[in-house]
C-alpha cells in the first residue's frame, strides 16, 4: 500500500508542477508520501491490535459464560425444592360391554403405562337416576339419552378416577374418537370397539365435566390423596 501511495504522489507532482521544479519537489513529495504511508501503517497496526484484543476479550467472556455461568446456575438449582407439577383428575368409565368382554385389565394397563395414578375404582351397577344424570352432565339429548342411560343400567360398569398432569387431555388421546370407525388404531376405541353404541369406554371431555362426574359417581371419602413412587 505504501508503494501505491508513493507512485500516486509522484504522478500528481509531475502533472501539476512545471518541469523545472519537478526534480526538487518530486523528492520532497516522495518523502511526504513515504511518511504518510508509514503513519498509515502505524495506525492500521494499532487498530488491528486493539481489534484483536477486543476479540480476545469477547472470546474469553463467551468462554467464561459457558464454563462458569452454566455450572453455577445448575449448582443454584440443586438448592431449590422440586415443585410438583399441577395435577388434575379425570373420570373414566368402562361400560357394560367392556366389563362383559373382560377388557378391564387391558384398559387399566394402558393408563398405568402412560404414567397416570389410579385414585378411586368401583364396580357397580348404576341406578337409573345416576345413569340419567351422567347423560345430562355430558349434554346427551334426544333418543341417545334414553339409549345410553338404559345401556349403562344393563350391567356392571367400572368407574374410575385417574390423576396426572393434563390427564383429561391425554386420556382423550388414549381413548380416541367415540366412533370406532373414526378412531385411530392404537387408541382404546380404535382397537377394542366396533359399534358407536358399544364403544367400551367413556372419559371426561374437559376438567369441569370431570369434577361433576367424579362427584356424581364417588363420595369425597372415596377419593384418597397419596404420593406414588413414580412421582418421587
Amino acid at each position: 500500500m505504501s508503494s501505491q501511495i508513493c507512485r500516486a504522489a509522484s504522478r500528481s507532482a509531475r502533472t501539476l508542477l512545471p518541469a523545472s521544479r519537478n526534480s526538487v519537489l518530486f523528492s520532497q513529495g516522495r518523502t511526504v508520501a513515504a511518511a504518510s504511508a508509514a503513519s498509515f501503517r502505524g495506525k492500521m497496526s494499532t487498530l488491528a491490535s486493539v481489534y484483536q484484543q477486543k476479540e480476545a476479550r469477547s472470546t474469553l467472556s463467551g468462554w467464561l459464560s459457558g464454563a462458569l455461568v452454566l455450572p453455577a446456575a445448575a449448582y443454584m438449582l440443586q438448592d431449590q425444592p422440586a415443585e410438583a407439577a399441577e395435577m388434575e383428575r379425570t373420570f373414566i368409565l368402562i361400560k357394560p360391554d367392556g366389563v362383559q368382554r373382560g377388557l378391564i385389565g387391558e384398559i387399566i394397563a394402558r393408563f398405568e403405562r402412560k404414567g397416570f395414578k389410579l385414585v378411586a375404582i368401583r364396580l357397580v351397577i348404576p341406578t337409573k337416576s345416576i345413569a340419567e344424570e351422567h347423560c345430562r352432565k355430558n349434554r346427551i339429548k334426544g333418543s341417545s339419552f334414553n339409549s345410553l342411560s338404559n345401556f349403562l343400567c344393563s350391567g356392571p360398569v367400572l368407574a374410575m378416577v385417574w390423576e396426572g398432569e393434563a390427564v383429561v387431555r391425554y386420556s382423550q388421546k388414549l381413548i380416541g374418537n367415540n366412533d370406532p370407525q373414526r378412531s385411530e388404531p392404537g387408541t382404546i376405541v380404535g382397537d377394542l370397539a366396533v359399534l358407536p353404541e358399544r364403544n367400551v369406554i367413556h372419559g371426561s371431555s374437559d376438567p369441569r365435566t370431570a369434577k361433576d362426574e367424579i362427584s356424581l359417581w364417588f363420595n369425597q371419602e372415596e377419593l384418597p390423596s397419596y404420593t406414588s413412587n413414580t412421582e418421587n
